[in-house]
């Protein structure tokens, strides 16, 4: 069973992976880019102080923080743990894979730590309250959505190590949203 999955895997890889063109390489690139994504941090902050307020944001930004290095740590623990090759050191699909960087990273790559991090900020905000957060959680998911993409069309990671990192994601960011919530009602009663 573990097989057949693999192999789908594999296959939903390579149609994906496929239907990148030269014209879109720069896009998704700049998507995937850590420092891409630093204007849309920046418009959420200053969202965020405007509904918070200087002081609590300090909080908020220490349970960002605490996330992002939480799912960094889980990814990095599961692709030494796990060791399934990314898609562009795996033999079997060697001459197969369009590798539009010039390095594809490290050897293994489930599950994928981009995906996780950006699902986990989107399901972080999404369960933050306020005034707009369903339009900014809908938003936010449909950006890390675009992110998780961009791996698989850049050659670095298969759809399973994606959706994995969207899992782990979103349960992170939902329970890091929790104790955010509880953490403010305690400091700022």
């Amino acid at each position: 069973m573990w097989e057949a999955l693999i192999e789908k895997d594999q296959d939903w890889f390579l149609y994906l992976n496929q239907l990148g063109t030269p014209a879109w390489d720069s896009f998704w690139l700049f998507l995937s880019d850590k420092w891409g994504a630093l204007p849309l941090y920046a418009l959420l902050l200053f969202l965020v102080s405007r509904q918070l307020g200087w002081k609590r944001v300090l909080l908020f930004l220490v349970f960002i923080g605490l996330l992002i290095t939480t799912t960094d740590q889980l990814s990095g623990f599961f692709k030494y743990g796990v060791q399934r090759l990314r898609p562009c050191y795996d033999p079997g699909l060697e001459g197969l894979v369009r590798l539009v960087k010039s390095s594809c990273g490290g050897r293994f790559g489930y599950f994928s730590a981009h995906a996780a991090n950006a699902y986990g900020l989107a399901a972080f905000f999404a369960v933050f309250g306020g005034k707009t957060r369903r339009i900014r959680g809908v938003l936010l998911i449909f950006w890390a959505l675009l992110v998780g993409y961009s791996r698989i069309y850049l050659g670095v990671h298969y759809p399973l190590d994606v959706m994995t990192g969207f899992l782990a994601g979103g349960l992170l960011g939902w329970l890091f949203a929790q104790l955010y919530k509880k953490a403010d009602q305690n400091i700022f009663k």
